[in-house]
C-alpha cells in the first residue's frame, strides 16, 4: 500500500511514538476493506509500540480506530486517510501516544475543560485541502477530552450516508446528530462554538493590550507582508485577522510566485505565518472587526478597531489589509441551497458530485479551470459566460474545448437556481434572444471573481462604487493613519505577489507617519 520511500518517512516519525497505541479495524471482505488492511499493516509495522487488530464491529466498514493500548479509542477514520488525510493519521497516531500538540496550553485547558458528550462527524474528500485542518482539530479535541469523539469519513466512500444527510459540500460538520458547521474551521473557532463563555472571556484579554504602533487588519500575504516590515522597525504591532492567510487558504495550484515554479496555499500561507513568527508580532487569529475608528490627524488620539466581541484595540496607525471574497450570484436559490448544490470550491467539493452533472459560472481562468477540473469527476459539465466570449488563456479555452463532458454556453445570464431540498437545475436567460431555458443539474460552481471585503468600513474610508478602499501611491486612505494594501484596494492586478508589496509599501508609509507625527501621553 505504502511504498518504500513513505515507509521511511513514517518510521521516522514513530520513532517519537513512546506509548503503546493500538489501531482497531472494523472490516468486511470489500476491496475498500483489502486496501485498508494492507495500509494499517505497513503502519503498524514501522513501530513495535503499534498493535493492529481486526477486531472492530463498527457499523461504518471500513473505518478503523486510534488509541492507546488498553483504553478506548476516540478517533476514528471511516475510509482510507490518503491524500491530504494521511497527516492527520500521523498526527492522531503520535498524539494519542502523548506526543505533545503544537498549541498553546491554555487552549489545552480550554478543551480539557469542556464538559457534557460531544459526538463529532467529519464528512471529507481526499481531494480538499481544507478538511485536514478540521479532521485534525477535531481529533486533537477527543484525544485529549473523554467527553470527545470524533469520526472522519470519507464521502466518497460513504455515499449513502451523503445522500441521506443532502451533504453537497466538505467539510460538513456533525455534532451529536446535527449539522454543526460547514467549511474550513480552525481549532479555535470549534472551541468558541462549544464554548459558549470563550468569546466573552476572549474580549476582556483582547482590551486589555497595551496600544500598538501599528495594527494590521488582516492576515493575508498583504497583511503578513506589513507585519513583518513593521516589526523588523522594532515598534509593537499586531495582526488582528478572522482567518490567518484569508483568501489563499482556498487556492490549491500557485505557479506564478516568483522563484517558487509551484507552491499551494496552505503550504504558502503555513510560510507566512512561520515568517511572522519569527518576530514580536501580536497575531489575534479568529477575530472578527466590526469598525474602525480613526484617531487624531496630528496622532494625538489613538485610532480604535472594535471588534464584533464587543473589544476594542488601540493603535497609533492602522493597516487595512482583509483582501476579497468569492462573488456571489445574488440570484433567488443561491443563498437557501448554498452547500447543497450550490458550491465555490471545485478542489474541495468536486468528489461529491461524482458521475452527476454540474455547471460553472464564468468564462475567466478560474471557471474554465474548474469546469476542467471536473470534467473528469462528473458526468457532465455545463460552463454558462455572461459575455460573448470566454475570456479565459487561450491554452485553457483549446483543453475546455477538447473535453468530451462539457458544454460551453455563452452570452448567458443566471436567473434563478432551482431545487426542494437540494439543487435539480438553474434558470438562464439568453441574452441575444431574451430567451429563457431551465438545466437540469445536481450542482453548481460559481467562479465569477472577488469582492473586496470592506463591508464594515463604509462610512469610514473613502471607498470607489466596487467597495475598494481608495488610496494612493504609499497606501495612504482617506483618513491620516489609516493605511490600506492588497485585493481590499483600487491597486489593480489581485496576485499574491502584488500584495506582498503593496503590504510593505503600506507599513513603510505607517512607519514614515509614525516618525513625523507626535506619540500620544
Amino acid at each position: 500500500m505504502l511504498d518504500a520511500n513513505i515507509k521511511t518517512q513514517l518510521k521516522a516519525y514513530l520513532e517519537r511514538v513512546t506509548q503503546p497505541i493500538e489501531i482497531v479495524a472494523s472490516l468486511d471482505d470489500g476491496p475498500k476493506s483489502q486496501e485498508m488492511r494492507e495500509l494499517l499493516r505497513d503502519v503498524a509495522e514501522q513501530s513495535a509500540l503499534i498493535t493492529l487488530t481486526e477486531s472492530g464491529n463498527d457499523a461504518r466498514k471500513p473505518s478503523f480506530s486510534v488509541g492507546p493500548k488498553g483504553g478506548e479509542g476516540r478517533v476514528r477514520f471511516a475510509g482510507l486517510p490518503m491524500g491530504h488525510e494521511f497527516t492527520s493519521l500521523i498526527l492522531a497516531l503520535l498524539q494519542s501516544a502523548g506526543y505533545p500538540p503544537k498549541v498553546e496550553a491554555d487552549v489545552i485547558e480550554q478543551i480539557k475543560s469542556l464538559e457534557g458528550e460531544f459526538n463529532f462527524e467529519t464528512y471529507i474528500s481526499l481531494s480538499c485541502h481544507n478538511c485536514p485542518d478540521v479532521v485534525q482539530a477535531l481529533n486533537l479535541m477527543a484525544i485529549l477530552n473523554p467527553n470527545i469523539r470524533h469520526t472522519m469519513i470519507d464521502g466518497a466512500l460513504f455515499q449513502k450516508e451523503v445522500e441521506e444527510r443532502q451533504i453537497m459540500a466538505v467539510p460538513t460538520v456533525y455534532l451529536n446528530g446535527q449539522e454543526f458547521g460547514q467549511g474550513r474551521m480552525e481549532l479555535g473557532e470549534i472551541l468558541a462554538k462549544v464554548d459558549t463563555g470563550a468569546a466573552a472571556r476572549d474580549a476582556r484579554k483582547l482590551s486589555d493590550k497595551a496600544a500598538f504602533d501599528v495594527l494590521v487588519v488582516g492576515g493575508g500575504p498583504a497583511g503578513a507582508a506589513a507585519a513583518i516590515y513593521a516589526a523588523r522597525k522594532g515598534i509593537r504591532t499586531g495582526i488582528v485577522a478572522e482567518r490567518f492567510g484569508g483568501q489563499v487558504m482556498d487556492t490549491m495550484a500557485i505557479e506564478n510566485f516568483i522563484s517558487v515554479k509551484y507552491t499551494e496555499g496552505p503550504k504558502l500561507v503555513a510560510s507566512l505565518e512561520e515568517h511572522v513568527k519569527e518576530y514580536e508580532v501580536d497575531v489575534m487569529n479568529l477575530q472578527r472587526v466590526a469598525k474602525v475608528v480613526p484617531g487624531s490627524e496630528d496622532g494625538t488620539t489613538l485610532a480604535e478597531v472594535q471588534l464584533e466581541n464587543g473589544a476594542t484595540l488601540k493603535s497609533r496607525t492602522v493597516i487595512v489589509a482583509t483582501g476579497a471574497r468569492w462573488r456571489e450570484m445574488n440570484v433567488p436559490g443561491e443563498k437557501e441551497f448554498r452547500g447543497k448544490g450550490v458550491a465555490y470550491c471545485p478542489h474541495c467539493d468536486g468528489p461529491l458530485f461524482k458521475g452527476k452533472r454540474v455547471a460553472v459560472i464564468g468564462g475567466g481562468n478560474s471557471g474554465v479551470e474548474a469546469a476542467i477540473d471536473l470534467a473528469g469527476v462528473v458526468a457532465h459539465v455545463t460552463l454558462l459566460e455572461f459575455a460573448d466570449e470566454l475570456r479565459a488563456d487561450a491554452v485553457l479555452q483549446k483543453k475546455l474545448y477538447s473535453l468530451p463532458n462539457v458544454t460551453v454556453i455563452k452570452s448567458a445570464q443566471t436567473t434563478e437556481v432551482t431545487g426542494t431540498d437540494k439543487v435539480n437545475g438553474l434558470v438562464y436567460k439568453d441574452r441575444k434572444t431574451d430567451e429563457t431555458h431551465r438545466i437540469e443539474l445536481e450542482g453548481i460552481f460559481v467562479q465569477i471573481g472577488l469582492l473586496p471585503n470592506t463591508d464594515f468600513l463604509k462610512g469610514s474610508l473613502e471607498l470607489s462604487r466596487f467597495g475598494e478602499i481608495i488610496v494612493d501611491a504609499k497606501g495612504q486612505t482617506s483618513v491620516p493613519g489609516v493605511f490600506a494594501a492588497g485585493d481590499c484596494t483600487t491597486v489593480p492586478y489581485k496576485q499574491i505577489i502584488i500584495a506582498m508589496g503593496e503590504g510593505a509599501k503600506a507599513s513603510l508609509s505607517a512607519f514614515d507617519h509614525l516618525i513625523r507625527t507626535s506619540t500620544p501621553a
